[in-house]
C-alpha cells in the first residue's frame, strides 16, 4: 500500500511534481560515477603497486640468505630520448626458480627481455643509441610485468657472480636498488608507488567528501514540497511510520534509479580515464574498473544515504505537521555548529605532524563536514544580516528567504564552498619546480675506488669508437663526460650505449636524470590537481544547477502569489540570484581561507605562483559556473510564475 501511494503522490504532482524526482535522480547519478571514480583510483595506484612490487626486493633473512634465498636481484634506470627505462637485473641461485610476473621463464645469463614499449623503441632507434646496450633480446615481458602500458622495461639476465651482481651499487632508490639475495621475487611496494598511494588518499578524500554531502542534499532536493504533502498526510491521520516507509521508498527507489545510471556512466567513461597520464604513463583500462564486491557497494550505500538523509528530515513533518502546512519559519540553527568547525580547526595543527595518512585523511574529512555543518548557520546570519540592511524589494526578498530556510540557501552554494575548500588547500600545496642545471647535459658515472682514472680512459675510447666528441674528466670518483659537439637526442643516446656497462651495475646519469622522479612527482601532483578540481568543479555546478532549480519548484506557489499581487518577474530574478551570490561570496571566501589554513602544515618553501594563479582561476570559474546555472533556471521560474494556480499536491 505504501509503494502503491508513493507512487500516485508522485504522479500527483503533475509534470513539474515528476521534475523534481528526475533532478534527484541526476544529482545522485553524478555523485556515484565521481564516487566509483574516487574509489576507482586508489584501487588502481593499489594495482600498479602490487604488479610493480616484484621489482623492489626483499633480502632473504639473514640468518637463512644461504639456504632460503633463490636469486640475486638488483635493479637500476636507463634512459632514452629522456625517457626512464627500468632495468631489473636477476641471477638465478636454483635452476627451479619461479620467474618474475609476464615471464614464460627465468631469464638465463645474458639474455634480455624487453617490455612491449621499449621493443618497439628498440627496433625504431638504430642500434648504437639503444638496441646495442640489450644485445641478445630473448622474448617480450607480458603487461603483468609492467606497471602501466606503455612503460619501458628491461630484465637482464646474469650469473650469481657476474660483477654486475656483486659490484657496489647506491643504495638511493631513486638512482636503483643494490644486488639482494631474495627468497622470492614477490618483493613490496617501492617507495614512489607508496608516495602515490598516499596522494592519491589525501585526493580521495577531497573528492569523496564533497560528494557525500552532495548525495545527501540530493534526498532533500523539492524537500519542501514533499514536507508540505506529507504533514498534509500526517493531518489526515497517516501515522509517522507511514510518513517514513513512504519517504524511504521514495528515495530509496529514486536513489537506486540514480545509481545505475552513474554506474553506467562511470563505465562508458573507463576509456577516456585510462587517457589521464600519471605516474609515468596511463592507465590499464581493468586497474579502473572496481570489482563486482565494490560496485555492489556503492550501489547500496549511495540509496542508503540518501534515504537516510530523507528520513533525517522528516522531524519537522512528524513532530509538527501543522507548523509544515501553515508554512512556519523553523526555528533556527544553534551556534554550536560553528564552534565544532573553530574545534576541528584549532586541533589540525597538531593531528597532521608526525601522524599516520590516515589520521590526516581523517582530519581532512573532519575539517569539510564540519564546514558543511557551520555552513547553514552562517547563511541565516548573513540573510539577518541583508534584510536588515535591504534598500531594494529584491534584497529583502532575498534576505528573508535566507533567513527562512537557510539550509536549502546553503545546499545550492555549498558545492562551490567546498570546491573553494578544496582550491585553496591545493593552491597552497601547488609545487613549481626544481632547479634545473642551465648547462649543458654531462654523463656521470662512480668509478669503483682507486680505479677512476682507469675508467675515464675507458670512457674516452668508447665515446671515440662512436664517435661522439666528449671531454671525459675525473671528479673525486666520478668520472664525467660532458659532448662537445653538436649535441641533440640521438647524440645524448649514443653517449649513453657507448658507456652502457662502463662500470658493472651502473648506468651513467645527468643531473636532469636524477632530478627526474621528483619533476614527475610535481608533475603528477599538478595533473592530480586539475583532475581533483575538475571532479569538484563538477560537483559544484551540478550541485548550483539542480538545487537552484529544485528551489524554484519548491517555492513555485510562493513566486506565483507575489506574482499575482504585482511582484514584476525581473525583482524575482534578481532576488533569486542574490540569495546565491550574497552567501557563495562569503561562504566560498571562507572555505578557500579554511582550506589554505589546513595546507599550512604540508607546506614546504614558499607559495608557487602555478598553485596562486590556479586559485584565482578556480575562483572566477566556480563563480562563473554557479552563475550559469543559475540561469538555466530562469525559464522555469518564468513558468512557474505564468500559472499560479494551486496544485494538488
Amino acid at each position: 500500500m505504501n509503494l502503491d501511494l508513493t507512487w500516485r503522490l508522485l504522479k500527483g504532482g503533475g509534470r513539474k511534481g515528476l521534475l523534481g524526482v528526475w533532478l534527484t535522480l541526476g544529482a545522485v547519478a553524478v555523485s556515484t560515477a565521481l564516487l566509483l571514480f574516487a574509489v576507482a583510483a586508489n584501487l588502481a595506484f593499489d594495482a600498479r603497486a602490487e604488479r610493480g612490487a616484484w621489482r623492489n626486493p626483499v633480502p632473504a633473512a639473514k640468518d637463512a640468505a644461504a639456504k632460503d634465498a633463490v636469486a640475486v636481484e638488483a635493479s637500476r634506470f636507463d634512459y632514452v630520448r629522456d625517457r626512464a627505462i627500468t632495468v631489473v637485473d636477476l641471477a638465478a641461485l636454483r635452476p627451479d626458480v619461479a620467474p618474475p610476473p609476464g615471464l614464460p621463464r627465468f631469464p638465463k645469463p645474458g639474455e634480455t627481455w624487453l617490455s612491449p614499449a621499449l621493443a618497439e623503441l628498440a627496433r625504431e632507434l638504430p642500434p648504437a643509441e639503444l638496441g646495442d646496450r640489450y644485445p641478445r633480446p630473448a622474448g617480450v615481458l607480458g603487461d603483468e610485468a609492467l606497471v602501466y602500458p606503455g612503460e619501458l622495461v628491461a630484465v637482464v639476465g646474469h650469473a650469481p657472480d657476474a660483477p654486475a651482481m656483486t659490484a657496489e651499487r647506491s643504495d638511493d632508490w631513486i638512482v636503483g636498488k643494490p644486488p639482494v639475495r631474495v627468497a622470492s621475487l614477490a618483493g613490496t611496494p617501492s617507495e614512489d608507488a607508496e608516495a602515490y598511494k598516499v596522494l592519491a588518499v589525501i585526493a580521495s578524500v577531497l573528492m569523496v567528501v564533497p560528494l557525500l554531502v552532495f548525495g545527501g542534499a540530493a534526498a532533500r532536493l523539492t524537500v519542501a514540497r514533499r514536507d508540505r504533502r506529507l504533514a498534509a498526510l500526517r493531518l489526515v491521520g497517516a501515522t509517522p511510520g507511514q510518513v517514513v516507509r513512504m519517504t524511504v521508498a521514495e528515495a530509496v527507489l529514486v536513489a537506486l534509479a540514480g545509481a545505475l545510471v552513474g554506474a553506467v556512466a562511470f563505465a562508458l567513461a573507463v576509456p577516456l580515464l585510462t587517457l589521464i597520464e600519471i605516474q609515468g604513463g596511463a592507465w590499464f583500462a581493468g586497474d579502473l574498473f572496481p570489482g563486482l564486491a565494490v560496485l555492489a557497494g556503492v550501489l547500496v550505500a549511495v540509496p542508503l544515504l540518501v534515504g537516510l538523509s530523507a528520513v533525517a528530515g522528516l522531524r519537522r513533518v512528524v513532530v509538527s505537521p501543522l507548523g509544515v502546512a501553515k508554512r512556519e519559519t523553523p526555528p533556527g540553527m544553534r551556534f554550536v555548529r560553528v564552534l565544532a568547525l573553530l574545534a576541528v580547526l584549532a586541533a589540525f595543527p597538531m593531528l597532521t605532524q608526525g601522524t599516520s595518512v590516515a589520521i590526516v585523511a581523517v582530519a581532512l574529512g573532519l575539517a569539510f563536514l564540519c564546514l558543511n555543518l557551520a555552513g547553514p548557520w552562517v547563511v541565516g546570519l548573513i540573510g539577518r544580516i541583508t534584510a536588515g540592511t535591504a534598500r531594494t524589494p529584491a534584497r529583502l526578498l532575498a534576505g528573508r528567504r535566507l533567513v527562512d530556510d537557510p539550509r536549502s540557501a546553503w545546499r545550492t552554494v555549498s558545492g562551490v564552498a567546498l570546491t573553494g575548500f578544496v582550491a585553496g588547500f591545493l593552491g597552497l600545496l601547488s609545487p613549481g619546480a626544481f632547479a634545473g642545471d642551465d648547462g649543458p647535459p654531462r654523463l656521470r658515472v662512480l668509478a669503483p675506488a682507486g680505479q677512476a682514472e682507469q675508467v675515464a680512459g675507458q670512457a674516452r675510447e668508447r665515446l671515440a669508437a662512436a664517435k661522439v666528441p666528449a671531454v671525459v674528466t675525473v671528479v673525486k670518483r666520478t668520472v664525467v663526460a660532458a659532448p662537445s659537439g653538436p649535441l641533440d637526442a640521438a647524440a645524448m643516446d649514443r653517449a649513453r650505449t657507448a658507456l652502457a656497462g662502463l662500470v658493472p651495475g651502473r648506468t651513467p646519469t645527468t643531473e636532469a636524470d636524477e632530478r627526474g622522479f621528483g619533476d614527475q612527482l610535481l608533475a603528477d601532483v599538478r595533473v592530480g590537481t586539475i583532475v581533483v578540481l575538475s571532479v569538484s568543479f563538477l560537483v559544484a555546478i551540478a550541485s548550483a544547477g539542480i538545487t537552484a532549480a529544485s528551489s524554484v519548484l519548491d517555492r513555485r506557489q510562493t513566486y506565483g502569489l507575489l506574482r499575482l499581487a504585482g511582484t514584476p518577474l525581473e525583482v524575482l530574478d534578481r532576488a533569486r540570484r542574490a540569495e546565491t551570490l550574497i552567501p557563495l561570496g562569503v561562504m566560498g571566501g571562507g572555505a578557500i581561507l579554511v582550506g589554505a589554513f589546513c595546507a599550512t602544515p604540508f607546506m614546504i618553501g614558499g607559495v608557487s605562483v602555478a598553485g596562486v594563479v590556479t586559485l584565482v582561476v578556480c575562483v572566477v570559474l566556480g563563480f562563473a559556473g554557479v552563475i550559469g546555472a543559475g540561469a538555466l533556471s530562469r525559464p522555469l521560474l518564468r513558468s512557474v510564475t505564468a500559472d499560479p494556480a494551486p496544485r494538488p499536491d
